[in-house]
């Protein structure tokens, strides 16, 4: 069974960083897609960025200047690296995995992904 579990929320300052972990077993995960997704309250989750077992890395154009995904070989663990952080990023940052040949055109949508970890907690204070 995979299992997503994700660490490294915390709170932080304006323009400070975080680097977010994304803990997968059960599986090997060269052959699946892992996108970070974050959820602010009262907000739909809004995908921010994918990576895949062949290295392939998007995305969103609201976090591309920011945000930067990053994975060790086999994809055990994903990484988010956060840095000029905004009070806006405040949300619970979840990681998702989907099989490759499973996923859809929209990497971004959560209804594309199976399994999904529990989220950690990001805050950022003005």
């Amino acid at each position: 069974e995979v299992q997503l579990v994700e660490s490294g929320g915390g709170l932080v300052q304006a323009g400070g960083s975080l680097r977010l972990s994304c803990a997968a077993s059960g599986s090997t995960f060269d052959g699946y897609v892992i996108t970070w997704f974050r959820q602010a309250p009262g907000k739909e989750r809004e995908g921010l960025s994918c990576i895949s077992g062949d290295g392939s890395a998007f995305s969103s154009d609201s976090v591309k200047d920011r945000f930067i995904i990053s994975s060790d070989n086999n994809m055990h663990t994903v990484y988010l690296q956060l840095n000029s952080l905004k009070p806006e990023d405040t949300a619970i940052y979840f990681c998702a995995a989907v099989r490759w040949a499973q996923i859809g055109s929209d990497w971004y949508e959560a209804y594309e992904y199976d399994h999904w970890g529990q989220g950690t907690q990001v805050t950022v204070s003005s």
